[in-house]
């Protein structure tokens, strides 16, 4: 699939001269691919960050260690390494000969499990800015642990967390370029290509990339801020 996307580039940008039709079909299946990276890695990492919130507050300090070993490693380390690591791991490791669509199931798992210890620790910070006496007073009204944290806490800390997983699901939508590390070809790798051949008609191909990304970042804010208004009911 790589080999071929980049033939079909190459022979595009053989032609005397890139329209800007071809130019901007070129870029669509680029953009598709960062749009999947994106889906599936907020698919996976805004509920998995539940469960790194969990380790994170555990009363088991071994579990607690070791999810805090674990969000260090994530936060300290660069994801285009983070990437590297999970796509050559297995291979150079584990000596394990990896399937032929290992590329982008290595881009979706380090992307999911970078971003899951930034949400988890998003979480547990609006988890615990929620004033004690919430907890107390479900325990009046007899509600389970499962009753207070999924209708009293959940709903408080989604409305009192949304501005932070904003800003980290803008900068996920640019940290999509990184996939190019491992050979995965997404919107601003192909922009890359299409500057690169001499038929192509200037800066445009980049010019436009960043409009793509302008655009969806757009969207993505105005969709957020949807959802805090739509919690503002918890104030």
């Amino acid at each position: 699939m790589r080999i071929r996307g980049w033939y079909w580039t190459a022979c595009a940008c053989s032609a005397n001269k890139m329209n800007v039709s071809t130019m901007f079909s070129l870029l669509g299946q680029g953009f598709l691919t960062t749009l999947a990276i994106f889906l599936l890695t907020l698919l996976g990492s805004l509920p998995l960050g539940l469960l790194v919130m969990a380790g994170r507050r555990s009363r088991n300090m071994l579990l607690r260690g070791v999810v805090k070993t674990y969000i260090s490693i994530m936060r300290g380390t660069p994801l285009m390494l983070q990437l590297m690591v999970v796509f050559y791991g297995p291979k150079l490791l584990l000596g394990i000969t990896v399937p032929g669509n290992w590329r982008f199931t290595a881009v979706i798992l380090a992307f999911v499990i970078n971003y899951a210890a930034y949400f988890g620790e998003i979480y547990r910070g609006g988890l615990e800015s929620i004033p004690q006496g919430q907890r107390e007073a479900a325990q009046v009204l007899c509600y389970s642990r499962g009753q207070t944290f999924f209708r009293i806490l959940l709903p408080q800390m989604i409305k009192r967390v949304l501005p932070s997983v904003t800003n980290e699901v803008i900068t996920l939508v640019k940290d999509t370029s990184l996939a190019s590390v491992i050979g995965t070809v997404e919107m601003f790798t192909r922009a890359k290509q299409i500057v690169a051949s001499p038929q192509t008609p200037g800066m445009l191909a980049l010019a436009a990339a960043g409009v793509f990304y302008y655009v969806f970042n757009y969207g993505v804010a105005f969709a957020m801020e949807k959802c805090e208004k739509a919690f503002a009911y918890y104030n």
